[in-house]
């Protein structure tokens, strides 16, 4: 165990970085801006986001502004309400060192820090890229145990994300700044056990808020404890485990990095958005679904088998996947999302599996559900970067089709060029927004590195949307 506090390692990191990114970072961090966006916006209208907007509206008014809807909040609020917006779809990114949809609790927060501190663009990418090193160091101390046993990361890592970028807005000092995240550290919590219900989008929210009170506070002089990630009553025991040692002993092949120790000498180096990147969503359902999901397209398009003509699939894939993915037989759109089941049915059917396809209505279809006793889970119990997802369909004509997918499209492996992340945000945004304001929305999220304020991108959210009937229900 190294004998730096990376607690005040990180804090001073935060405080002293130089703001000279490479072209690089800030390209792959600005794709994953435009991806954000694009899922918050039709978020703005999911169920939980409507009734938690309704809480929040009765506890006071206030400046900020919120998706779908012209009255402002308050901004631990409005970044509590923005960021549940943004992962309502489960549309959003996965950033692999942290094992957290990390975008979906910080663009949010940042912008609407934007608004309060009138930070520019600039300021914003760079408060981003400063807290994500941080975030993903953090997540490679406590990972892949701290998921594996059953916490939320984007709840208990991302809290401490945001709290970090706000940290670097504020311009907090190194104390400040550590501060920061070590208050972070009590306002740190989220299970598995939530997923499929409201709840884990609200795990987002709460990180997001949390994040931004923590740096208020720690401005503010509150103090915090200076052992909360690596004390013996810290992160790395209380949600890691006490046998802490003895895994991080039997590390063979680190997976993203995840070595069970707080990397505090080179802290910096590499930058992780750019070694690891982010798998990036084309469908809007659970990211362990998505290799099963790319092969099963593959298939179809080599192969040209409909519903109709499988007797039969199996799924061959990591046992987390399958763990995340625990809804076998789904009955609303919430438990849709983690299943493999569902998406590969939608897959079958149509060719495609897409927002329309999660309504509670939609998965009560009958010719899907019936698919569902066809296909077969076969979990691997070894970790994601060690093993294949593999596919083997038999078809009713006697063939038996096999692929298998390493990694999924839209991640490092495999990544999506740009056009394909204006294409989400069009499509995406034009299910809700009317044109004038889509437009206008775009037009500023094109601009964003040149704003000068970067809040106008929350302001221009803020406008009255309507869900068309395909996604009232979402």
């Amino acid at each position: 165990m190294t004998t730096v506090n990376p607690l005040a390692a990180y804090g001073d990191w935060l405080a002293t970085v130089p703001d000279d990114w490479p072209d690089e970072a800030v390209d792959i961090a600005y794709r994953q801006f435009i991806d954000v966006m694009a899922a918050m916006v039709p978020g703005g209208v999911a169920p939980v986001t409507k009734k938690i907007r309704g809480v929040l509206e009765d506890w006071g008014r206030g400046d900020c502004s919120v998706v779908a809807s012209t009255r402002g909040m308050s901004l631990p609020w409005a970044a509590l309400l923005n960021a549940t917006a943004a992962h309502a779809l489960d549309f959003d990114d996965n950033f692999d060192p942290a094992k957290a949809h990390i975008s979906c609790v910080m663009w949010p927060a940042i912008l609407n820090l934007a608004e309060d501190l009138g930070s520019s663009g600039a300021e914003c990418m760079d408060a981003y890229l400063a807290a994500i090193q941080i975030v993903g160091r953090i997540g490679q101390g406590v990972n892949p145990p701290h998921r594996k046993r059953g916490w939320h990361a984007t709840a208990t890592i991302g809290v401490l994300g945001t709290a970090a970028a706000a940290a670097r807005l504020l311009k907090l000092d190194s104390t400040q700044s550590a501060m920061a995240i070590s208050l972070a550290t009590s306002l740190s919590g989220g299970f598995m056990s939530q997923f499929g219900t409201m709840a884990k989008p609200l795990h987002a929210g709460n990180a997001a808020r949390g994040g931004i009170q923590s740096a208020y506070f720690a401005r503010a002089g509150v103090d915090a404890g200076w052992h909360t990630l690596d004390g013996p009553t810290g992160m790395n025991t209380l949600m890691v485990g006490p046998d802490r040692e003895q895994l991080r002993a039997a590390i063979r092949e680190p997976e993203h990095g995840q070595t069970l120790s707080f990397e505090t000498d080179k802290i910096g180096e590499p930058l992780l958005i750019v070694e690891h990147r982010f798998r990036v969503k084309r469908f809007p359902t659970c990211g362990s679904a998505h290799r099963s999901l790319d092969v099963m397209s593959d298939l179809m398009e080599e192969h040209g088998f409909g519903a109709d003509e499988v007797e039969r699939i199996e799924v061959h894939a990591p046992a987390m996947h399958l763990k995340n993915l625990m809804y076998t037989r789904p009955n609303t759109e919430l438990e849709g999302k983690f299943s493999i089941e569902y998406p590969l049915a939608c897959l079958l059917i149509s060719g495609n599996c897409s927002l329309a396809d999660f309504t509670d209505k939609a998965l009560q279809r009958p010719a899907h559900r019936a698919l569902f006793e066809r296909i077969h889970r076969f979990p691997i119990d070894r970790p994601e970067t060690e093993v294949d997802t593999t596919l083997r369909v038999t078809l009713r004509d006697g063939r038996t089709l096999e692929k298998s997918r390493f990694m999924p499209r839209g991640s490092k492996a495999d990544p999506y060029p740009t056009s394909q992340y204006w294409r989400k945000f069009d499509e995406c945004t034009g299910l809700v927004m009317r044109p004038e304001d889509r437009r206008r929305l775009k037009d500023l999220v094109a601009g964003f590195l040149s704003l000068d304020h970067a809040g106008d991108i929350a302001k221009a959210m803020a406008v009255d949307m309507t869900a068309p009937d395909q996604l009232e229900n979402l």
